[in-house]
């Protein structure tokens, strides 16, 4: 077993970097987007490079993430734990160092930042924002002028990867994930549907298929009519929803 987040993620992307990681829908848009392990990979590089060289920030600082279930929202928390800094996942953050949100919270989220606040619509092909709201950068924007390749010091598994009222470990991540999937019921190899409104913590969603090796594919406003056609199409082998 690994024992850090990027330690799970490089064992994926060396496994296999070209297949399907984590593949994104959205029913109410319309939006499908595929990410393999390199091209995942490649943002949470990015995102952690910002939030080095951009932001300043490293091991000991703490960023809130305030996003539902999205493929940006996995590139964004796994870059955090890339670069040593915690990720508060809470729907009411504590102030913390750097904020990343959505434009519906922009208003509420200016008291839980006291630093930096990035904003993403989550929108089809990572388009950025036409309008943003004071105060804010577009983390799509923003993230596309770091580095596509990330080498930072080491993680160590003892250093915080979550942040907030229950602070965990890398390792704590990763062993509560992998009791999380056996009660799931998925494990290496398998490809996972996920119903994003029956399963929404990153905990089920992202750690957990990460820590044991599965790939999954991940459903916004999901349609009931197409869950069947989709599993089929999508190869999935457990369905969550």
């Amino acid at each position: 077993m690994q024992t850090t987040i990027p330690q799970a993620l490089a064992e994926a992307v060396r496994r296999d970097p070209t297949t399907p990681l984590l593949t994104w829908y959205d029913d109410a848009t319309g939006d499908r987007t595929e990410l393999s392990g390199a091209t995942l990979d490649n943002w949470v590089s990015k995102t952690a490079n910002m939030l080095i060289d951009g932001l300043g920030l490293g091991v000991g600082d703490s960023i809130a993430v305030v996003l539902p279930p999205h493929w940006q929202t996995a590139a964004i928390v796994l870059g955090a734990a890339a670069a040593g800094v915690a990720a508060d996942l809470g729907d009411e953050p504590q102030p913390v160092d750097a904020l990343f949100t959505s434009p519906a919270l922009a208003d509420r989220a200016m008291a839980w930042a006291t630093g930096d606040r990035l904003i993403t619509g989550l929108l089809p092909l990572a388009m950025p924002l036409r309008e943003l709201p004071p105060g804010f950068v577009d983390y799509v924007t923003e993230v596309r002028n770091y580095g596509d390749h990330f080498r930072g010091a080491p993680i160590a598994d003892d250093d915080r990867a979550l942040a907030g009222p229950v602070e965990m470990s890398h390792l704590a991540v990763l062993r509560t994930a992998t009791v999380r999937a056996a009660e799931l019921g998925f494990g290496a190899g398998d490809r996972v549907l996920i119903d994003t409104r029956a399963y929404p913590d990153p905990a089920d969603w992202l750690f957990t298929p990460l820590a044991v090796g599965a790939s999954v594919i991940l459903c916004a406003n999901l349609d009931p009519a197409k869950t069947t056609a989709r599993a089929e199409s999508e190869k999935a082998t457990v369905l969550l929803t």
